[in-house]
């Protein structure tokens, strides 16, 4: 799957499910599974969790044609080397460092780099970033992503941060072309899946609703 595909099924989904902690190999690949299953095809793990490149292996594996996988808190070109190595299909992080972003265009994959001003977005544009996290979004809100947008509207925002079913319709109303979730879907290893199928059902469902209107 190229750079483009990824994009695109990252926008198609529209929610890319954040795995952050201590999970063991078993919990992490129900956990994926329980989120695909509830609608979400875009999974993140990031690197400051328990082995997280050998998670991101796993699920490139068990889940090659239900979801896509990606690398979360990327923040040097040699955790992205490594990250795509160990099969991560996308990278994400909480900065914007130039040199990632440069080893993951080499790969052909897509880097999504923390913003959160105009100008770094329009840097991360302009070295070849489709999209960007905008990282954390609940400090201004729906209203400061619409403003971004409004002279920056081929850049696709995935704001991240505080984003639940509460406020995630608003946040697509407001342009988002997908959003990054954390613990409103995935709250730790010991959660019920069925209160996280619950969960990322209700997401899918919001989004997909804010979507059509």
């Amino acid at each position: 799957m190229n750079e483009h595909a990824v994009n695109t099924r990252i926008k198609e989904t529209g929610i890319i499910a954040i795995i952050r902690g201590a999970f063991d190999e078993a919990q992490v690949l129900e956990i994926a599974e329980t989120l695909t299953k509830g609608g979400v095809e875009a999974i993140e793990v990031t690197l400051n969790s328990t082995d997280a490149l050998a998670r991101i292996s796993k699920l490139r594996e068990t889940l090659a044609t239900s979801a896509v996988i990606g690398a979360g808190t990327v923040r040097t070109a040699l955790q992205a080397q490594q990250a795509i190595d160990a099969g991560a299909q996308f990278l994400v992080s909480p900065n914007l460092d130039l040199e990632s972003v440069a080893v993951a265009k080499a790969a052909g994959i897509p880097h999504l780099p923390g913003v959160f001003t105009g100008s770094e977005a329009q840097t991360a544009h302009a070295a070849g970033c489709k999209m960007v996290k905008l990282f954390p979004a609940h400090m201004l809100g729906p209203a400061y992503l619409k403003a971004l947008r409004a002279p920056l509207d081929d850049i696709g925002f995935v704001p991240t941060g505080g984003i639940s079913a509460h406020n995630v319709g608003d946040y697509i109303k407001a342009g988002a072309v997908a959003v990054g979730v954390g613990s409103a879907l995935v709250q730790g290893a010991d959660m019920d899946r069925d209160e996280l199928l619950s969960r990322a059902q209700r997401m899918r469902t919001v989004v997909d609703i804010a979507r059509r209107h």
